[in-house]
């Protein structure tokens, strides 16, 4: 069996090189010419890809290689020149591996820009230094506060375009940086550039010498990145049982999943939510193999001691660190579906494995992105809106709050008619957090 002795030796192997970011901004902003420039400069780009940019540059009536084209697969957006889907890439330098995500700019895809951001470590804004911040920034950077991305950079993009002068650089990032200071983003690091140049990207800029902070790329390989493990709340949620019932394992019974947070250990005793049957880990597989300890995003399989009713959408926690069980969800939510979502509505929630019946109780507040105020009881949300609001679930649930994780304190919502994914949430306080609204009686349909 693989013996690991001690916390300090479990963090220090969970240090990684590998950094999660997406890019985000307003449409015509330049994101896919940055991640096709950073791509390009760091020489991650092979030949074949190259010369497909440039024979599709080159039938477009363009001179030079149009990088954006490196990231914008799909068909209709190479024809409108913006950015649809979330293209995600995978790059590495000899400093470090990155996973990028290019999401959309325009505001009918910022339900996409969710997805990208939801498990980045740092988030890429770039404002066209002609522009200014404009209210698109202002949604993303709301995003990337409520999602709790830890880093942000706001890239000054287009510099060329306005002769390269510090004072627009230095507005720009002045405002943006005391609206993301007002969101609660902890860290807003402002760097000047021309992605369509390769100013400041992966090589300092010989036209901005009164920068002299570090560039896009320099940024992106000395960021911290670290997951103390030591000190997370371990959640398993339970994907699937395994029961092989054969010669060689008549009696194996494991529960497999990813961890989504914490280190398990044999020998501990947890609690299986939400039953709240106590239990003891008596082996922990690992790629087949016996392990004695197992850490965030690892896919294990957990043997327990006592033969209890454990099933997908379960979640396995320590017993002295178990979350709260409840049926009344308090969470921000960004609605990312066409049609509203309204007091009233049922829907589905599907929080890690386990998806329950709900109701919409409340909608106590709607965000305004101008000026971050309240729009109070907005009675509905529509798409791209950032609220806060109140449900109430079928079965009790084991929720985290989504500053403690955000693997366990997040959620979505689901029209049951037909499986569209209605709204992201994150469950507990946020920076737009309400006044406590008391609930209005639900007499009829789905009332729990």
């Amino acid at each position: 069996m693989t013996t690991i002795t001690d916390l300090s030796e479990i963090s220090a192997l969970s240090e990684t090189t590998l950094l999660r970011f997406a890019t985000a901004g307003s449409v015509d902003d330049g994101k896919s010419t940055l991640v096709g420039r950073l791509l390009h400069d760091s020489k991650s780009v092979l030949t074949d890809q190259l010369e497909a940019v440039e024979h599709a540059s080159r039938n477009r009536g363009q001179d030079a290689p149009d990088l954006a084209l490196l990231t914008d697969g799909l068909r209709a957006e190479r024809e409108q020149g913006i950015t649809i889907d979330v293209a995600y890439r995978y790059f590495a330098t000899p400093r470090r591996r990155f996973i990028l995500a290019d999401t959309p700019g325009h505001v009918q895809y910022t339900r996409n820009m969710v997805t990208g951001a939801s498990t980045a470590e740092l988030t890429v804004i770039l404002v066209d230094a002609r522009n200014g911040v404009v209210e698109q920034t202002r949604r993303h950077a709301a995003i990337a506060a409520l999602l709790r991305v830890p880093h942000v950079v706001l890239a000054v993009n287009k510099m060329d375009l306005v002769a390269y002068e510090e004072e627009v650089f230095a507005a720009i990032a002045e405002e943006f940086t005391a609206y993301a200071t007002e969101l609660g983003v902890p860290e807003v690091t402002a760097i000047p550039i021309s992605a369509l140049a390769g100013d400041n990207v992966v090589e300092p800029s010989a036209h901005m010498d009164w920068y002299g902070g570090p560039t896009v790329l320099e940024h992106l390989e000395t960021v911290p990145v670290s997951h103390d493990l030591a000190h997370c709340h371990a959640r398993l949620p339970v994907q699937y049982v395994i029961r092989p019932q054969s010669a060689e394992h008549p009696d194996y019974r494991g529960y497999a999943g990813q961890i989504a947070a914490g280190t398990f250990r044999v020998g501990e005793r947890v609690t299986v939510l939400p039953s709240g049957r106590t239990t003891t880990i008596s082996g922990i597989d690992l790629l087949g193999t016996p392990v004695d300890a197992a850490w965030t995003t690892q896919s294990v399989t957990l043997l327990l001691t006592d033969d209890i009713d454990v099933s997908r959408g379960d979640l396995i926690v320590p017993s002295k660190d178990a979350p709260a069980i409840t049926q009344d969800v308090e969470a921000t939510v960004c609605h990312v579906a066409d049609q509203p979502l309204a007091v009233g509505h049922r829907v589905l929630l599907k929080h890690g494995t386990r998806t329950v019946k709900a109701i919409v109780k409340d909608i106590p507040s709607r965000l305004t992105l101008a000026d971050l105020s309240l729009h109070p009881h907005p009675g509905q949300l529509v798409a791209n809106d950032i609220g806060r609001v109140k449900i109430r679930t079928a079965e009790p649930l084991p929720v985290d709050s989504y500053a403690d994780s955000r693997r366990t304190g997040s959620f979505i919502l689901i029209d049951p008619s037909d499986g569209t994914t209605l709204t992201a949430g994150m469950v507990g306080e946020s920076f737009a957090a309400p006044e406590p609204v008391k609930d209005a009686a639900d007499e009829d349909g789905w009332d729990f």
